[in-house]
């Protein structure tokens, strides 16, 4: 058994503690807490507000399932997959196919783990798995800040378009479902700090 197959089988045996999610990243199987109040707030408001943009489309939002490529295991904030998500079920019923999977969305806990987390780690890994659309909203980048990567280089492990768009102003997502949904002050608040 290759380390890869030894760590899902690892996370498929976890008692994850409450409170924190088990995602395997990068070669290693990562605990992070779940979000605070300000990081709830945000994916919740995104939430409602993809919801009704997807309305009709046969897409919808989900928040914190379990996205799985390969033997990788992500856990987004929220996502963006078909609302008959049997069509992209791990055939183990642990979560649903990154292949399937149109957007994803991180929102920036504090700290510098967290941080390299969701810009670097993820990134990569997003990228990797092929998910056509990365968004970051990280209150923690010079007074807040959205990031919108597109274009997934599969081999390369990185995304050839990325906008970052200050808080204040309208990140617009320019492709897939989600194409023309605004994530502006209503979701994210105006700049910070």
């Amino acid at each position: 058994m290759n380390l890869d197959q030894q760590l899902w089988q690892a996370w498929k045996s976890m008692d994850v503690p409450e409170g924190f999610r088990a995602e395997i990243i990068e070669g290693t199987i990562t605990l992070s807490p779940t979000g605070g109040v300000r990081h709830f707030s945000v994916n919740r408001r995104l939430g409602r507000a993809l919801y009704a943009h997807l309305s009709g489309t046969g897409y919808g939002p989900a928040q914190d399932g379990n996205v799985i490529a390969d033997l990788k295991v992500f856990i987004p904030d929220v996502f963006v997959a078909p609302d008959d998500v049997d069509e992209i079920e791990h055939p183990e019923g642990v979560g649903v196919l990154a292949s399937g999977v149109s957007m994803v969305v991180e929102t920036v806990s504090p700290g510098a783990e967290a941080r390299k987390r969701d810009h670097v780690l993820k990134r990569r890994a997003y990228a990797a798995a092929g998910i056509p659309v990365y968004v970051i909203i990280d209150d923690h980048d010079d007074g807040g800040a959205v990031t919108i990567l597109t274009s997934p280089d599969r081999e390369r492990r990185a995304y050839a378009s990325s906008t970052r768009i200050p808080y204040g102003k309208e990140a617009v997502i320019p492709e897939g479902p989600a194409k023309g949904f605004v994530i502006g002050p209503e979701i994210t608040g105006e700049r910070r700090g």
